[in-house]
């Protein structure tokens, strides 16, 4: 399952971990889907470390799932922090999962067993490059907008899968 996250830096190509992260992949195909995540900011940007966004107020501050409140984690033990280029679910907590995300800047082996990993990083490695090397402002705020403009779904095998039920 493979969609393009088109921001104002560029495109950034990602892969979705659908099988082991069900869940998870269907909340945040849902949220790109319906256009939630449109014109968002990624409202924070800390280097050698992560991009996080998600939140449509861009505070950091909102975080709802398509079932209107936050659901659980779905940490697999196969799926760790070990590389750049991870997306993650941004939480406050334990089974607080909501809309927001991170894309992970560098290895963070700490965050094992935290949060849930739903997808990496598989083109645009050069544009998380240059997000990665903007300045930022208090709590690591962007000074520039960091825009995800719009999503392309390439292929949703939740949709196509519901579809073929519905048959």
């Amino acid at each position: 399952m493979s969609l393009t996250l088109h921001t104002n830096y560029g495109d950034l190509k990602v892969e979705l971990y659908c099988e082991l992260t069900p869940k998870t992949a269907e909340n945040f195909l849902a949220l790109c889907a319906s256009g939630f995540y449109d014109n968002t900011i990624f409202h924070r940007n800390v280097r050698g470390f992560m991009l996080q966004g998600g939140d449509p107020t861009g505070t950091g501050k909102r975080s709802k799932s398509i079932w209107g409140g936050k659901f659980e984690d779905e940490i697999q033990t196969s799926l760790r922090f070990g590389r750049r280029g991870l997306l993650a679910m941004a939480t406050s907590g334990p089974n607080k999962s909501g809309s927001q995300f991170f894309c992970t800047m560098a290895p963070c082996p700490h965050l094992d067993g935290s949060c849930t990993i739903f997808g990496h990083i598989i083109g645009g490695g050069g544009v998380l490059d240059t997000i990665e090397a903007e300045p930022v402002g208090a709590n690591f705020k962007p000074v520039k907008d960091i825009v995800l403009e719009r999503v392309t779904i390439h292929s949703n095998p939740i949709a196509e899968e519901a579809s073929q039920v519905a048959m």
